[in-house]
């Protein structure tokens, strides 16, 4: 190792045109990820080795200020190694005890010239990845700041294969199909949507996201004269502006997840090791748990004297269907397209008299919370992230009054420095008020679950809602891309349950009990596939009780002690097994191709256990919703072989005996 760090040096680092420089050297605890600093003639650059594997070569990074660039005719103050060591325990997350081990690199950055401005570049090391930020400290010249560009570069070695999902602006709800293709053919100056992952030759894999997003404009990545370097979005009606802060501040961490194992990448905790414990000492009133959500289905009731709509009859229906199954949460969303509150605005938008504090004539919230709450059931509302902002205090007050315990903030479409901290707000003041936060039209996930337990779940993903409007649904082909791309920021909401799957050739758009393509047993799967710390339960009473497969959403936990990624391929299929206590459960999905999988159970132990296998039918392909259900033993010695039909899957409950 001593000979190759040695070779490493001379070979990459050592410029023959310029004297010799100190190059600053960082590795992993386990030393398979390398990371080298260097100011070429007063230039940072920094490059990444896994396992003797370059993967980004020299890379510039440099600041522009409105008061000028900073990144040339630098000096280094002294550096500071250290290492660090955390244990902690996520109340919302896919492995409940963490430990956290890293090494670390502060390097001071300060301008030879006048106006002597100073970034310190803080850089850690895991065995899991790297990530570095900047640090603005308070300098006798500037006590704030005005970040104009951010050209953090990332020089990829090679051609590696790209999976991402291009976007035509910073203002989107982050919802599109991903695409692949190799680095070379990516298309100049076009934004791609974080996490992306690069896979390299010899299976080594790399995802660039950010963590800790704080404070700060979201981050994007676009191909610029030939280099991937990173672009913020901007403030609104100050195109140039991206960040406006007092000092001392801090970016967000630049993420390098890295690894030799896709699936690796996805049960990784670095997100959250990146991010700061939470503040509030008492979580106990947070509850994780699944939701009904009517307006996908269209409020869907059965023939009765009662007029459905935004009245107390139609949300009891759902609140009894909660309450016999084990779900913890309904959501009270809409009625013929009018929001459950006051509003005089259309299709959604907040009017000027928009009131989220006033539910329409015929609706008593009071009523529905009350009775829901007799029934060991929580409410949830649906509301525009405006109408809310404009009125958040006085309307959490009235929330918490009622006693509603979670929101589904909608449309917010941008991650700009301003709209983030809105969503900080918001999710600091719903914590005080007992309420979870569901963010929709949002952008990715950064980590900070584990500062606000109360942010249970983001959209930001083009998923089965679509299926109401879409001519083209949401194909196995799509979702398969999920795992190794969104999900890899963390909890992803998808609008899961869907019950009335079609072959492929009967689908048609159905705004009210739309239809899936994919097979029952695939959609079971997703409940594990996916990380979503509220999992929705999207269809109506009817098509789910009586249903073969519904048992399996009744019992399917949304957080976890425990993930591992058995099998996966990008693209192509993945198995997830988790745990929640003593028992497992088991999602496996594929893409449009049928295949065969040998799942090996030694995740299990020595323990015996008794396992419900839900697998996909013979004659799925005619009838998508048909399924076998096994009920058999099974220990950590046994190879179970699954097969899976195109568009299909399998989903196991693992109980121990």
């Amino acid at each position: 190792m001593r000979l190759f760090w040695i070779s490493f040096l001379l070979c990459l680092f050592i410029s023959k045109n310029s004297r010799a420089q100190k190059v600053l050297n960082l590795k992993s605890p386990s030393e398979n990820i390398g990371y080298s600093f260097k100011l070429n003639q007063g230039s940072a650059e920094y490059g990444v080795i896994f396992r003797k594997k370059l993967l980004i070569n020299y890379s510039p990074l440099s600041l522009v200020f409105n008061d000028g660039p900073f990144g040339k005719g630098l000096k280094m103050g002294k550096p500071i190694f250290r290492q660090g060591s955390e244990n902690y325990e996520l109340i919302v997350g896919k492995n409940r005890k963490i430990h956290s081990r890293y090494n670390e690199l502060l390097i001071p950055l300060e301008e030879i010239n006048l106006p002597r401005r100073r970034v310190n570049l803080r850089v850690r090391a895991f065995d899991d990845g790297l990530a570095f930020r900047y640090e603005f400290p308070i300098c006798k010249t500037q006590d704030s700041l005005i970040l104009l560009n951010e050209n953090s570069s990332f020089v990829l070695a090679g051609n590696p294969l790209v999976r991402t999902l291009f976007l035509p602006s910073y203002t989107t709800s982050h919802e599109g199909l991903y695409s692949l293709l190799p680095w070379n053919e990516v298309k100049e100056d076009t934004l791609m949507d974080m996490p992306a992952l690069f896979e390299f030759p010899d299976q080594k894999f790399l995802a660039i996201t950010e963590a800790a997003l704080l404070d700060y404009a979201g981050m994007y990545l676009v191909k610029h004269d030939g280099v991937l370097l990173s672009k913020l979005s901007p403030l609104p009606h100050r195109a140039t502006v991206k960040v406006k802060a007092v000092l001392p501040h801090q970016s967000p961490w630049r993420v390098l997840m890295i690894s030799d194992r896709v699936g690796a990448l996805i049960e990784s905790n670095i997100l959250t090791n990146l991010n700061d414990p939470p503040k509030m000492k008492d979580w106990s009133w947070l509850k994780p748990g699944k939701t009904t959500f009517p307006w996908w289905n269209g409020n869907i009731t059965p023939d009765t004297s009662f007029a459905p709509g935004n009245n107390f009859e139609t949300n009891k229906y759902y609140i009894d269907f909660c309450a016999r199954n084990g779900i913890e949460y309904h959501s009270v969303v809409e009625y013929g397209l009018h929001e459950w509150y006051s509003n005089d605005g259309a299709n959604f938008m907040p009017g000027p008299h928009a009131d989220p504090t006033k539910p329409v004539p015929g609706l008593d919230m009071q009523e529905i919370c009350d009775y829901a709450k007799s029934k060991g059931v929580g409410i949830r509302v649906w509301v525009y992230w405006s109408a809310l902002y404009a009125k958040l205090d006085s309307a959490l007050d009235q929330f918490q009054k009622w006693g509603i315990t979670g929101l589904m903030v909608d449309f917010m479409d941008r991650d700009d420095q301003e709209m983030v901290n809105i969503q900080t707000e918001i999710l600091e003041k719903a914590a005080r008020h007992h309420i979870h936060i569901q963010f929709h039209g949002a952008y990715k996930p950064t980590g900070l679950s584990r500062t606000f337990p109360n942010e249970f779940t983001r959209e930001g993903t083009l998923n089965y809602e679509s299926n109401k409007w879409n001519e083209e649904a949401i194909s196995a082909d799509h979702d398969i891309n999920m795992p190794f791309t969104r999900m890899l920021a963390g909890s992803t909401d998808y609008h899961l349950g869907g019950f009335r799957a079609v072959p492929t050739c009967k689908y048609k758009v159905q705004y009210t009990r739309p239809l899936m393509i994919s097979t029952r047993c695939h959609m079971l799967a997703m409940y594990v596939v996916l990380e979503n710390y509220l999992g929705m339960v999207c269809d109506f009473p009817a098509a789910y009780e009586g249903q073969p497969g519904f048992e399996f959403i009744r019992e399917v936990p949304t957080v976890w002690d425990e993930t591992r990624v058995i099998d996966a391929k990008p693209g192509e299929y993945i198995v997830i097994a988790r745990r929640k206590n003593t028992d497992w459960y088991v999602g496996c999905i594929t893409n449009h191709e049928s295949r065969k999988l040998s799942i090996s159970m030694n995740f299990l132990g020595n323990a015996n256990y008794e396992a419900d296998i839900f697998a996909d039918a013979p004659d799925v392909q005619n009838d998508p919703n048909h399924l076998i259900k096994q009920t058999r033993a099974i220990s950590g010695a046994d190879n179970i072989t699954i097969f899976l039909a195109p568009g299909g899957g399998a989903a196991m409950q693992i109980r121990a005996r």
